[in-house]
């Protein structure tokens, strides 16, 4: 069982760096900017607005899920040190910020996350991005804008959920997909 789902495991690995590196692209390119050293933003609904990023930030949250679930934690964290560090050729200030909340929330992702897989990763992915898409953003805001970036707070919130539950639909396929394979590999299916 251990070696279904390697390949797609470096899959999402890749992935995973590309959104770090994207999120970092998008938040220093990609929207309105007010002034020197803010973030570029975009409105995310209900009168909010966000960093750009949030939209590769969201994929990344599930794609992380993915990588642990495949590659293992180690691989989860390694993958956030390649991603910020790649992105520190956009903005050290950025990476260093988005390294950090990662990181931070790679280790709550282990609370939540980890031992809700085995039973549910539907309810693994979403708990553990509700968590995780908080706490990343309070302290990326913070650390990357310093007080006057969690006024995009619940921008943040938002912008990240949108993404995640655009992506539940994969997840339930992949979780579909495996159970399938499981059940091929001990027997219960013969085709």
């Amino acid at each position: 069982m251990k070696s279904i789902g390697k390949l797609d495991g470096w899959i999402y690995f890749v992935l995973f760096i590309g959104t770090i590196f994207l999120a970092n692209y998008l938040i220093s390119h990609v929207g309105v900017q007010f002034g020197p050293n803010e973030p570029h933003l975009i409105p995310v609904g209900f009168g909010l607005m966000a960093p750009s990023g949030v939209l590769a930030v969201g994929i990344g949250f599930t794609l992380r899920d993915l990588v642990q679930k495949r590659l293992g934690v180690k691989f989860s964290a390694i993958a956030v040190v390649i991603g910020a560090g790649v992105s520190a050729f956009l903005s050290p200030a950025l990476a260093l910020a988005s390294g950090v909340a990662f990181l931070l929330s790679e280790g709550l992702d282990l609370m939540v996350y980890t031992p809700l897989r085995k039973k549910n990763l539907y309810m693994a992915v979403i708990g553990s991005n509700i968590v995780g898409l908080i706490v990343d953003s309070i302290v990326f805001l913070a650390i990357a804008f310093g007080a006057s970036g969690l006024d995009f707070l619940w921008g943040q919130v938002v912008g990240k959920m949108y993404m995640t539950i655009a992506f539940l639909p994969i997840i339930a396929l992949i979780d579909y997909l495996d159970k399938k394979k499981e059940l091929k590999v001990r027997g219960y299916i013969h085709r």
